[in-house]
């Protein structure tokens, strides 16, 4: 007797099934459809509709038109519902000549729905975004990849919920960025990536009462225009994440609650570059943690502020000429600074300086964990230096780079300090070893454990053979021949 199977899935109500089939992609969603006929149309009332280019790859023109109309009727649906993601993704554009996807009609559409989230990467994005997408009262969140094409900002900008905009690759003209950030009243999340600001007039202006992490990072090498200045006011700022080569300059003003920055920056041979720098690193006045990266000592530790509410500092260089002299003076701007983290390898060339016998009051009072990486004989000055004056210093780690047996001789002058520092140290002293090994003998090492499995699993078998043990075993015995020489 056949043992009838209940199906419960299907007892649900529509807006359970539908925001279940919300997380399937759209070609899955729509094979639902044959299921039974309740299921027939649930797809069309899906809240999240997303495209990818593959769905058209390797389709021929017929079956091209029926996914048109097909996209079409999924957006136009009679019963509509309104949608909470809107996602077209390809690198290729859907509205070429060869497709003549209306994908203008396609955003309108999802707009007239009430979305709270449009996603769109496409080439050629600038010259189809509708008017209409700049003043939708529902849109939450809009991320915008523009491959390089310019956005059209219109002069009448209205998006009264916007909370997150991110831009990529996008170009901008005159001031767009302004009109466009001044007319989102509750943005909070703001990001340009990799956007060319080249054709600007004079300035890129950020004001926001509302915004609470700001993004802006750039291609360091792609875009050389930097005759321009980055204006900043945003009073309620908590994060904020800079790349990019330093430009004409800067304005950072009303930034009372950042919490946390990261900072990459590099000298142009171009402006005043330590000019410029250093007002940038005093718009950070209020930060409580400062992630540092630069390629040169870009700005003047004597026009600095003092950063009282600074107590995590990570700093990041590649090396130059009195480098330990130069973070030393800027200690003396962070007195309440608890946690300092060091990465700066040795660089050929650079010339060291004799560290200032003034003393920081942040290493006599409160600095109470130091980490250091890429520790070699270059940083043994400073970590003496610490270890003298950090007199409430409870934690210090030290990462060194794992040696091989011929490095191990060399290397045994930095062994030799560090027993030292922890016998003289009063805090926890820790040395973590990074274990450098080579790629090709991680992947002889995979390839010795897949054979091996494989070895086994055909020694329990029925299928195996003399031809195949020879195999294996010429394969195990090359792996490890490889290991073993390189």
């Amino acid at each position: 007797m056949a043992m009838c199977v209940e199906d419960r899935i299907s007892s649900f109500p529509d807006h359970i099934l539908c925001h279940i089939l919300s997380f399937l992609p759209i070609e899955e969603a729509v094979r639902t459809s044959i299921i039974s006929t309740k299921w027939r149309y649930l797809f069309a009332s899906i809240s999240t509709i997303k495209f990818d280019g593959y769905l058209i790859s390797g389709l021929t023109e017929r079956n091209l038109d029926s996914f048109k109309n097909f996209v079409d009727r999924l957006l136009k649906f009679p019963d509509q519902v309104s949608l909470d993601c809107f996602r077209l993704n390809d690198i290729i554009s859907w509205n070429d000549e060869d497709h003549n996807f209306d994908v203008s009609d396609w955003i309108c559409a999802a707009l007239c729905r009430g979305v709270k989230e449009i996603d769109l990467d496409l080439e050629n994005l600038g010259d189809i975004l509708p008017a209409l997408l700049f003043t939708c009262h529902s849109l939450v969140t809009l991320k915008l990849v523009a491959v390089g094409s310019e956005i059209k900002v219109p002069s009448d900008v209205c998006l009264g919920n916007l909370k997150t905009l991110q831009l990529i690759n996008s170009e901008f003209v005159g001031d767009s960025i302004h009109r466009l950030i001044s007319n989102c009243h509750v943005l909070e999340d703001l990001a340009f990536i990799n956007c060319d600001f080249e054709y600007l007039r004079e300035e890129v202006n950020i004001q926001s009462p509302s915004l609470k992490r700001l993004v802006l990072v750039f291609d360091l090498v792609e875009f050389e225009n930097i005759d321009y200045v980055v204006v900043i006011n945003a009073p309620n700022l908590v994060y904020f994440q800079y790349t990019d080569t330093v430009v004409k300059g800067y304005t950072l003003t009303n930034m009372k609650c950042l919490e946390k920055a990261h900072i990459n920056i590099w000298e142009s041979d171009s402006i005043d570059c330590e000019t410029s720098a250093t007002h940038l690193i005093q718009g950070l006045r209020n930060v409580r943690s400062l992630s540092l990266t630069t390629d040169e000592a870009i700005f003047l530790t004597n026009r600095l502020p003092i950063f009282h509410n600074l107590i995590e500092f990570e700093y990041d260089s590649h090396g130059f000429d009195g480098i330990e002299t130069w973070l030393v003076e800027f200690l003396h701007c962070a007195p309440n600074l608890e946690t300092l983290t060091l990465n700066f390898p040795d660089v050929a060339g650079t010339r060291r300086k004799a560290l200032p016998i003034e003393v920081p009051s942040c290493l006599s009072f409160h600095l109470k964990e130091i980490e250091i990486s890429c520790f070699e004989t270059h940083i043994i000055e400073m970590v003496s230096y610490f270890l003298d004056n950090a007199m409430v210093l409870e934690n210090l780690i030290i990462k060194m780079k794992g040696m091989t047996v011929t490095e191990n001789e060399s290397h045994q002058p930095i062994i030799a300090v560090t027993k030292e520092f922890k016998e003289m140290s009063n805090c926890d002293f820790v040395v973590l070893f990074y274990i450098m090994v080579r790629t090709y003998q991680c992947l002889a090492w995979f390839c010795i454990d897949v054979l091996f499995v494989i070895y086994i699993s055909l020694l329990i078998s029925d299928t195996f053979t003399n031809r195949n043990r020879l195999y294996l075993m010429v394969g195990l015995y090359v792996c490890v021949y490889v290991y073993l020489c390189i």
